[in-house]
């Protein structure tokens, strides 16, 4: 369950070398991508001599239209959905990030976050650069141009000065670069569709253009393509990855394959698990909380052998980034986007199950509209363990003050949401239903464990109420 502003996506990255309707497939690649990030969208072409571009704040659908598409001309190019973790949401900070300079022109579009950016901007800034935006994505840019040799040497070094979670797409006059960090934090896969090479954030991408999937991006590799087709650097690559595990639970599309794994089985195989650890007996029915909840649920209802039944519809044409005009009519709010079924639901004891809770203040509702729609008794099943502490590689937990389970038992999150019962899944479970070992993972937002160490100032603050474990792998 979304709980806007502290649970948001990760941004959605797409490229392609080679082809002859490269704006149209970079739109309808993002199209794909839109659950990554609504706040802004981005396209930069070229056919290696002019650069044509076009960005703007909100979605796929209102950024491009009016033959907007039909201006952007080129055999290859770049686009990008996102919304802000680093810098904040204004239309300067969209992406691509576009760099004119005398000898070069290039541009980038980035999934993640940069932990150390504020030390390297200082130092950048000492050396004379001047910033326009607020986005760590700029950071890469000026990094780059500060450094000599080859294209492909040159993001070796900067990649060895970054701390952090990168997947990113590179193009220059003469082709389309890719690369993911050390780590592997952020998913990014490489596809195929006649001559053109692409680059996405996730297969669904690759899907709604026809593509065929070729093979991940390897953790601390670039991938370049260009004249010659397709090569790669190995940079660095840790020897454990990390990662991220909140895409299998929440963010990635159920249709998409990720990590080299479909996601649709993974959060099927999360809802088996918890019903395995936490089924109820007498309960009636399996409810998912849409939409994120609905393979889970899918999953709890086979292994408690309960029958599943959708008592609550998502209306479709309500956005995740709905914002309630004032605190009078939130919970209009709240009905708009998602409204129980009362004929499914008077009188049954429901298990309701949900990916997630991060503030609790979204779940208190929608458990308040469950009561109001008859339920008789409701047992809250979430797909995680709790979410206990901030992340800095590219999802929006941003404080620790936000989290309702940082400082708050599962007993109290079960009052203060109004459930007759809450178990979430145990860190054993999720690993159990995961298809990677655990020490590939990143699963900080649970543990504490960090594989970065945080030393720079702009994020220290966020671990301010309480000891966690920073450790390099």
């Amino acid at each position: 369950m979304l709980e806007s502003p502290s649970k948001r996506e990760s941004c959605g990255i797409f490229g392609i070398y080679g082809s002859q309707d490269t704006a149209r497939l970079i739109y309808l690649g993002l199209y794909a991508l839109q659950h990554r990030g609504q706040e802004s969208a981005g396209i930069v072409v070229t056919d290696g001599n002019t650069v044509s571009s076009h960005k703007g704040m909100g979605l796929i659908s209102d950024v491009f239209k009016d033959g907007v598409l039909e201006k952007l001309v080129g055999s290859m190019g770049i686009g990008h959905v996102r919304y802000s973790t680093t810098g904040s949401s204004m239309l300067r900070n969209a992406q691509p990030f576009l760099v004119e300079q005398i000898d070069r022109v290039f541009a980038l579009g980035h999934n993640g976050n940069i932990v150390n950016i504020a030390g390297l901007r200082r130092k950048l800034e000492t050396r004379g650069a001047i910033f326009q935006t607020s986005t760590d994505s700029e950071l890469i840019a000026h990094l780059i141009l500060h450094k000599r040799g080859p294209l492909e040497e040159r993001l070796i070094k900067v990649f060895d000065e970054l701390k952090g979670a990168w997947s990113l797409v590179f193009m220059t006059p003469r082709g389309i670069l890719a690369a993911r960090d050390p780590f592997g934090f952020r998913p990014l896969c490489i596809g195929r569709k006649g001559d053109a090479i692409i680059f996405a954030s996730e297969t669904c991408a690759l899907d709604i253009i026809e593509a065929d999937y070729v093979r991940d991006v390897q953790p601390g590799e670039i991938v370049i393509a260009d004249h010659n087709g397709i090569h790669s650097v190995q940079g660095q690559r840790k020897a454990n990855s990390a990662m991220c595990i909140f895409e299998y639970i929440y963010f990635s599309r159920p249709d998409s394959m990720i990590f080299e794994h479909g996601v649709y089985r993974v959060r099927k195989q999360l809802g088996l698990q918890a019903a395995m650890e936490s089924n109820v007996e007498g309960a009636d029915l399996v409810v998912p909380m849409p939409t994120s909840g609905n393979y889970a649920a899918l999953g709890f209802a086979q292994g408690s052998g309960l029958p599943f039944e959708y008592g609550v519809i998502r209306n479709h044409y309500v956005g995740r980034t709905f914002i309630q005009p004032s605190a009078s009519v939130r919970n209009l709010g709240v009905r708009l986007k998602l409204n129980p079924v009362r004929e499914i639901l008077e009188g049954k004891r429901v298990v309701v199950v949900d990916d997630s809770i991060v503030r609790g203040t979204t779940s208190k509702l929608r458990t308040k509209a469950l009561r109001e729609a008859g339920a008789r008794e409701i047992h809250m099943r979430i797909s995680c363990p709790p979410i206990r502490y901030p992340c800095f590689y590219g999802i929006d937990f941003s404080s620790k003050g936000e989290l309702i389970a940082c400082n708050h038992s599962v007993d109290y999150i079960r009052d203060y949401i109004g459930a007759d019962s809450l178990a979430y899944l145990s860190l054993e479970g999720m690993f159990k239903a995961m298809p990677h070992p655990a020490k590939n993972f990143c699963s900080a937002c649970f543990t504490g464990k960090y594989p970065i160490k945080i030393t720079d100032d702009s994020t220290k603050h966020c671990l301010e109420s309480s000891p966690v474990d920073a450790c390099e792998w």
